[in-house]
């Protein structure tokens, strides 16, 4: 037993080594539409399923299984490395394909995927084979082959998140797992050599599989079915506990697979003496899914006491953020996650005990995993496109929990359970599963969202995407709305938010060189972007990329966005902005990005040099692309790898400052002068000027004095700073970002501020630049005392800078929020 299960630890690193970075790889490929992902990776457990039912059938026929054992990894480890380079290389001609033959073109990601996925399949069943247990030892080995195969994609996918994308990049990575497949491959060779002295057993023609047996299959298909919609609701259902960034979801479905790892070796040893392994089977999935809804049910502020001092506690022992992060990540998937997944665990060893004959022991653990996994896939797509969308996340999973009762019922009738009390705690979950559904108020998540306990929940809608949110909130008398994304806050109509979002459109459309007609807007969020991009006079073709329709839905409840979600001037786009730009040829004169913070999960390939290349290929002459670049939400490491994955692409580049904590990074292929008279005609249209205004940008020199620094400037902030490229995405990966990180990272920009490079101006006009510069400089200066704990400096100075600019709405609302 040690040597198979040793293999497949080895075996089940690599294979989820090779899942995470194929799901990242297919988000650039199909783009991340929520359709789109899942559809590529149906593929991932299809070619599982498929690989399951061939090779188990073809194992049966062999008298040493090992040797296909062998030869199955050596196929894993050459195809995983080549669909892991042509994955990386298939985004444009997937985007050309889907144009010209449709849905066709899905074939392309599916044979990339399913290919490798397909031998990976055959590796679980063979070795079963290569065991030959007796009838009575079927469900411990099963079991403790299982058992070694997930803990194998535990270590996989911690392995993948926390060490190799962050230091190796994605193909450093594919590389590493091959190797590990060739390691098992060289095991299973050797392995393959003391098997030869073995006595073989002579093969026995194949029996059908009795009644018991393919209901056994068919219950078991419907509990992975009910096992992966867990996940999907679970995953949306904590998030607000967690975080956005890759660390939280890895922990989450290391959680998840550790359940299962130690309910399989719980079990194994046992399931082959159980009287009535019927009645516990159903038992099992029953209760799983009851305490799959009461956790969920219980959710509440104590969840969030207890994180804070587990925390605390491993904060203390390793002085790392990182891993109290992490710790505090694990606490919330042990509390909902980790019980019902043991449950679910240890039904497998019992399900191969009722469905699996020694004669056909390939064939029948083929078949088992081969349907689980197909059940999987339903549950997904069942749970992600239909039950989530139509019912929401709480009665989502009350319909789990209530087919996975009927799974336990169905199994104590039809299997003829015999142990009386087995039955009755059957029904009595049942029917405490019921009960459970019926009192679950369905807005019992919403009510736990952190920002509703400090304000008023205005809207909130559950879809295939995740979960949007509005909260209102009250701040000195202030009221505002904030923008929450799968538990999430990403932004807002503060002041802040609305100063820096209006100068993300109407900044680079005033200083562009020619006269802008055309431009797109990547991401929707509040909608104050695409309200001032509809301001400036002229443009004929504003366009938005938004990947969530319920953002759109929740726009109308944020001030300062003109109405843009109702504009019949405004082309939005249901898709995200990268797909968008592959997908079509057309140019824009600006491109300006407001994706969520580079460090969240998914989105640092729209700050890769990748990404901006492309972005150049779509410029009009003169085009410009404009690049939000938060400061607090990375460690000023990161924040240089950022600023040079844009230089590395674009020759003309500049640094403005369009908010205390937000920067602006404006890049051309073509020099870009600023021409003072070109831009005073259109700071002067009446939209543009009121728009700007309500800021605190109420004159051309307020607007000019945002100018930090050009590309020599940046050049030497950047210094020998990695790129972030698709290959090598280290912001996502990178460590926790340390507190007030904007202490460190604005100083070192501010320092580098020169004058702008002004054409067409006088004199008079430098010098009030210069004042404006030196106003937005003290109020810095004075905003980085208050972070830095001075808050009597601040109030005691913050009079004298409103002395000078009493009308400053931008200032006055800090100041008001510091009495």
């Amino acid at each position: 037993m040690l040597i198979p299960a040793a293999l497949l630890f080895v075996s089940g690193t690599a294979a989820l080594v090779y899942q995470v970075l194929w799901v990242k790889q297919l988000s650039l490929v199909v783009g991340v539409e929520v359709y789109a992902i899942t559809t590529g990776i149906s593929a991932f457990f299809i070619g599982l399923a498929l690989g399951g039912l061939l090779f188990g059938r073809w194992t049966d026929r062999l008298q040493r299984p090992v040797g296909l054992y062998a030869m199955l990894e050596l196929g894993v480890a050459v195809l995983g490395v080549l669909a892991t380079l042509a994955l990386a290389n298939s985004a444009g001609l997937f985007a050309r394909l889907e144009a010209s033959v449709g849905l066709l073109a899905w074939f392309v990601p599916f044979l990339l995927v399913g290919i490798p996925a397909f031998f990976m399949g055959g590796t679980l069943p063979v070795l079963m084979r290569a065991l030959t247990p007796a009838q009575g030892q079927m469900a411990e080995a099963g079991g403790r082959l299982y058992a070694a195969n997930t803990a194998g994609a535990i270590c996989g996918t911690l392995l993948t998140a926390f060490v190799l994308l962050a230091n190796v990049g994605v193909t450093g990575s594919a590389l590493i797992a091959a190797v590990l497949n060739l390691l098992a491959a060289a095991g299973a060779w050797l392995y393959r050599r003391r098997d030869q002295q073995l006595p073989v057993e002579t093969q026995r023609p194949a029996m059908p599989r009795t009644s018991a047996a393919r209901l056994a299959i068919a219950l078991y298909c419907v509990a992975g079915g009910v096992a992966l919609g867990y996940e999907v609701v679970w995953t949306q259902s904590i998030v607000q506990f967690m975080s956005t960034r890759a660390f939280a979801f890895a922990v989450v479905l290391a959680t998840y697979l550790t359940g299962l790892v130690i309910g399989s070796a719980i079990y194994a040893r046992r399931a082959d003496r159980i009287r009535d392994p019927w009645g516990l089977f159903g038992l099992l999935i029953a209760l799983a899914g009851l305490l799959a809804l009461v956790l969920v049910a219980g959710l509440g502020r104590w969840l969030i006491f207890a994180q804070t001092e587990v925390e605390a506690f491993v904060l203390h022992l390793t002085g790392n953020e990182l891993a109290g992060m992490s710790a505090r990540f694990a606490t919330a998937a042990v509390c909902v996650v980790f019980l019902p997944t043991t449950l679910l665990g240890a039904a497998f060893p019992l399900a191969l005990r009722l469905a699996v004959d020694s004669g056909q022991v390939g064939r029948d653990v083929g078949t088992v995993v081969a349907l689980n996994t197909l059940g999987g896939i339903a549950g997904v797509v069942l749970v992600g496109f239909v039950l989530v969308p139509e019912l929401g996340l709480v009665r989502t999973l009350v319909v789990l929990a209530l087919i996975a009762a009927a799974t336990g019922c169905i199994a104590m009738w039809r299997g003829r359970a015999q142990h009386k009390g087995l039955r009755a705690a059957i029904l009595g979950v049942s029917l405490a599963t019921l009960a459970v559904g019926v009192l679950t108020p369905p807005q019992r998540l919403a009510e736990l969202m952190p920002g509703a306990r400090n304000g008023t929940l205005t809207f909130y809608e559950e879809g295939r995407g995740g979960t949007v949110a509005v909260v209102s909130q009250q701040r000195q008398g202030r009221s505002f709305n904030r923008l929450y994304i799968q538990g999430v806050s990403n932004t807002g109509d503060a002041m802040p938010s609305l100063r820096y979002m209006r100068l993300q459109a109407l900044l680079p459309l005033l200083i562009h060189n020619g006269e802008p007609q055309s431009a797109m807007v990547i991401g929707f969020g509040t909608g104050i972007t695409a309200g001032a991009m509809l301001q400036f006079p002229g443009l004929q073709r504003p366009v938005v990329a938004e990947l969530l329709p319920q953002v759109l839905q929740a726009a109308p409840l944020f001030n300062g966005n003109f109405a843009a979600s109702n504009d019949p001037r405004l082309d939005i786009r249901l898709r995200d902005g990268r797909r968008e730009l592959l997908r079509s040829d057309e140019r824009y004169d600006l491109i300006t990005l407001e994706p969520p913070p580079p460090s969240a999960s998914g989105v640092v390939n729209l700050y890769s040099r990748d990404f901006y290349q492309l972005a150049a290929s779509r410029l009009e002459s003169n085009g410009i692309v404009a690049q939000w670049l938060p400061l607090p939400t990375q460690n000023v490491d990161d924040s240089r790898s950022l600023v040079r994955s844009f230089l590395d692409v674009f020759p003309y580049a500049s640094l403005w400052t369009t908010e205390f904590h937000e920067t602006l990074l404006i890049g051309s292929l073509q020099p870009l002068a600023l021409d003072v008279e070109r831009i005073s005609q259109r700071f002067a249209q009446p939209h543009v000027a009121a728009a700007l205004a309500e800021v605190g940008v109420p004159t051309v020199e307020a607007l000019l004095a945002t100018w930090l620094t050009d590309r020599q400037g940046l050049q030497h902030f950047a210094g020998d700073a990695p790129a972030v490229t698709d290959d090598l995405p280290r912001i996502e990966y990178a460590p926790w970002v340390r507190s007030r990180e904007i202490t460190r990272v604005l100083p070192p920009l501010l320092a580098l501020r020169t004058s702008p490079p002004l054409q067409h101006t006088d004199q008079a006009q430098r010098l009030a630049v210069e004042q404006q510069w030196r106003l937005l400089r003290q109020f810095y200066g004075l905003t980085l005392m208050a972070y830095g704990g001075d808050r009597q400096g601040w109030a005691r100075e913050v009079p004298q800078l409103m002395q000078k600019a009493p009308d400053n709405p931008y200032f006055r609302w800090f100041f008001t929020n510091s009495q």
